[in-house]
């Protein structure tokens, strides 16, 4: 099975190699978008490393919040991104964990579709609790089902769905069955064209991530009305301001995520107070609002003068790292 799995990746390569020389040839600008670890090797830096050859600007469009992880250890993506004409991340703690490696980068926040999301105030508020993380453990959605019993013990009729998939999957349903929970309902995985029904049938947005950077999920639950409890991983309080915008706990603090759901279900107004501050964050992350944005960055490296592509194919390397990855 592994020899499959490694034969399947060697087979996209092949496919995905001719498409970018055949696509990239035609393109004024190479917009990347990259994730960390692995996908970096296979996906952006073989489009960094073939708009370079074309002389083509790069723009590497950065989202991932494991960055501080992955750039530490990666001497292989520290190098490609320092020789692309800029770099784009959509948060001030990506900004920051860039600066912190020497590498230049301008914030462009993620969007959110007004038109997808309609917003309405929860009036009563009940509690319909809704997460939309994968099952993966850096999203630590075992942390969201221990602050969900917590909150059912006060609201017996409280309800979770947990909307996602992933390796945890099995582990999270032995979880609900051991705390012997009610009303938890494993959505399955949901395409993005769908997904606004859950945000519209649910009252409160729920997430525990110990790793994050700026997770549309959020953007999205504002854009809806529903107020947000969460963890406060990575970039997340760059766009959630505690008591302003929603609701913030420590890492893997299910007890402290568990009462600041029970404290908006018990003050109406600090509810409302809430999802209107963050109803006007939404609204600075739609198209119309950062449109302007992207296009002065893709004239920015269009006028400017190209990295050379000898310094790719000749003197400047790859770099030989052990763990870079």
């Amino acid at each position: 099975m592994l020899s499959i799995k490694y034969l399947r990746t060697v087979a996209t390569e092949l496919t995905y190699l001719p498409l970018l020389v055949r696509q990239l040839a035609r393109a004024d600008v190479a917009h990347v978008f990259s994730a960390s670890y692995s996908s970096f090797l296979l996906a952006p830096l073989p489009a960094i490393l073939v708009a370079r050859a074309l002389g083509k600007p790069v723009i590497v469009n950065y989202r991932s919040g494991e960055a501080p992880d992955h750039l530490k250890r990666s001497a292989i993506a520290r190098w490609a991104l320092r020789r692309v004409e800029r770099n784009v991340v959509p948060s001030r703690f990506l900004f920051d964990v860039f600066r912190s490696f020497g590498l230049d980068a301008r914030i462009i926040p993620n969007i959110v579709d007004p038109s997808d999301f309609a917003f309405r105030e929860r009036r009563p508020l009940r509690p319909r609790l809704l997460s939309t993380r994968n099952f993966e453990s850096l999203y630590n959605v075992a942390c969201t089902i221990r602050a969900f019993a917590l909150v059912q013990q006060r609201w017996p009729d409280a309800t979770l769905t947990l909307v996602g998939g992933g390796s945890d999957e099995p582990s999270l349903r032995e979880l609900v069955a051991t705390l012997g929970l009610r009303e938890v309902t494993f959505a399955g995985r949901v395409a993005p064209d769908r997904i606004a029904r859950y945000y519209d049938e649910h009252d409160i947005y729920l997430q525990s991530p110990n790793i994050d950077n700026m997770p549309t999920s959020i953007l999205e639950a504002y854009a809806c009305g529903l107020p947000v409890v969460s963890t406060e991983a990575g970039g997340i309080p760059a766009i959630l301001t505690h008591g302003r915008h929603g609701l913030l706990a420590r890492l893997d603090d299910h007890q402290g995520l568990a009462e600041h759901v029970v404290s908006l279900l018990e003050d109406p107004a600090l509810t409302a107070r809430l999802t209107l501050e963050a109803r006007q964050v939404s609204n600075d992350c739609t198209w119309s609002a950062v449109r302007e944005q992207w296009l002065r960055a893709y004239y920015d490296v269009v006028s400017a003068p190209a990295v050379p592509a000898a310094d790719v194919a000749n003197g400047d390397r790859l770099p030989r790292a052990p763990d870079a990855s």
